[in-house]
């Protein structure tokens, strides 16, 4: 049996949703969603330690991600620490790389990476089964994450999770417009668009159709794009100048406010680049993972 590690880092990677389709709003206020993962090679990175005492305490840095006590990956340890009764503290430091309030996940990956990091530090008492439920609990980003699925098809509030063979790993480009989107907000934008009781269509999807970027690129885009460019035409002009650069695939990821493309080749993505420069915000060159690289790496 293997020691129970005192510290470990893990890597919190981001996301892109390759569509996303907004269902009905429930009674209990949230949406069901439908939607295609795809996680990216760009990562934050969460190191846990156990310590004596109690309590989990937090340092960031990177970016201003709010009060402690309502940070995805506090709130994840704290579910792990109550679920399993282990009489210690969990010191949390977390290295920000992905753009807060920009449909990339960073929180929700940070929460699953603190899910793991802290059931190993007890052990690992607690079944992935269970893990799982803890995930659905935090977000609906935070399951994908967790599963360790490169590409995933996932419905309701993210729990049913369905993984796909992944695709081709690919160069990606980030435009990271300097206005960011209240996920809040954006939802309340597609329920006032939207008639009482209206329901979204049907949709056929076969493994075909999620098999190569064409004929991802093909599918329907996603149901945030069009409220959020009604009310941010800079948002909107960056999305149609990064479209403009001949991608296989072009999107907004969540609900924004960032956007990404997929290129067929690193020559094409760096000639966007260039085309695009800094006038439509940041560009930030990524890969889309077939795989899912070694997460965690155990301190001594």
């Amino acid at each position: 049996m293997s020691p129970v590690p005192v510290s470990l880092r893990i890597s919190a990677h981001a996301k892109v949703n390759l569509f996303l389709r907004v269902l009905a709003r429930e009674d209990d206020g949230f949406h069901s969603l439908e939607t295609l993962f795809c996680l990216l090679s760009l990562a934050d990175e969460l190191e846990a330690e156990r310590m004596e005492g109690a309590g989990v305490t937090l340092e960031v840095s990177g970016a201003e991600t709010g009060p402690a006590q309502d940070n995805l990956a506090v709130r994840a340890a704290n579910m792990v620490l109550d679920g399993t009764g282990h009489p210690f503290g969990v010191r949390l430091k977390l290295t920000k790389r992905i753009p807060v309030r920009s449909g990339l996940g960073g929180g929700s990956s940070d929460g699953a990476a603190a899910l793991l990091a802290v059931n190993a530090l007890a052990g690992n008492p607690v079944p992935r089964h269970e893990l799982l439920q803890f995930a659905a609990r935090l977000g609906s980003d935070v399951p994908f994450f967790l599963s360790g699925a490169p590409l995933a098809l996932a419905w309701g509030h993210g729990e049913r999770l369905l993984r796909l063979p992944p695709l081709p790993a690919a160069p990606g480009l980030l435009l990271l417009p300097v206005r960011g989107v209240s996920t809040a907000e954006a939802y309340r934008w597609v329920d006032e668009g939207r008639r009482a009781g209206e329901r979204r269509g049907a949709v056929a999807l076969d493994l075909d159709a999620l098999s190569g970027w064409g004929s991802v690129g093909r599918l329907a885009g996603n149901d945030f794009e069009s409220v959020v460019f009604g009310r941010h035409p800079e948002i909107k002009e960056s999305f149609e100048q990064l479209a403009a650069t001949r991608p296989l695939l072009c999107r907004m990821s969540g609900s924004g406010s960032a956007l990404f493309a997929v290129y067929r080749s690193e020559r094409d993505r760096e000639e966007a680049r260039q085309q695009l420069g800094r006038k439509y915000g940041e560009t930030v060159p990524v890969q889309t993972l077939a795989s899912v690289p070694e997460q965690v790496r155990v301190g001594t």
